[in-house]
């Protein structure tokens, strides 16, 4: 059977976001320590045992064991990479929102709080937005007072930014 070659889509190479904040380019630098100093010893001991068992080509624990230790040498180079290059969040001052800051904005009566991060660290259930979302972008570089108005569905939203501070 031959599988269907595709097309690679929009995301395929995707670059990772480079904005992190200290405690997640920590938590990227523990796991490579530990994927260098335990999981790669244990799956060359893998391979290397499933070496000495001779015929490679036939040989599908052996082919898997390297398949497993290349993932893991890509996941290597892959964090080494991001860690080199990471740009950490720092923000310096509130007078305007810059990424990292704590944003209060109020629309329509209700009041809303987020964080603004970097994609990498987006979680909208714990109200944490990517500056690259369409709120995100739309509050960077504004001050407390500043009105923004973003359409929303089939309606125009009007969010009034109430409050900018730093968060720990």
């Amino acid at each position: 059977m031959q599988v269907p070659i595709r097309k690679p889509g929009k995301y395929t190479y995707s670059k990772p976001d480079l904005h992190l904040t200290r405690a997640k380019l920590n938590g990227l630098k523990e796991e490579l320590e530990r994927l260098k100093t335990t999981n790669r010893p244990r799956a060359m001991k893998e391979v290397s045992r499933l070496a000495e068992m001779g015929d490679f080509s036939e040989n599908a624990a052996y082919q898997i064991a390297k398949g497993r230790l290349r993932g893991l040498n890509e996941r290597i180079n892959e964090l080494e990479e991001r860690v080199k290059k990471a740009i950490v969040i720092q923000t310096k001052g509130t007078d305007t929102v810059q990424i990292g800051h704590k944003v209060t904005v109020e629309a329509n009566g209700r009041r809303s709080t987020f964080r603004v991060l970097g994609s990498e660290e987006s979680d909208p259930g714990q109200h944490i937005i990517s500056y690259t979302s369409p709120l995100g972008s739309a509050v960077l570089d504004k001050a407390v007072g500043d009105r923004i108005t973003m359409k929303v569905k089939n309606s125009e939203v009007t969010y009034v930014i109430v409050m900018i501070a730093e968060n720990p």
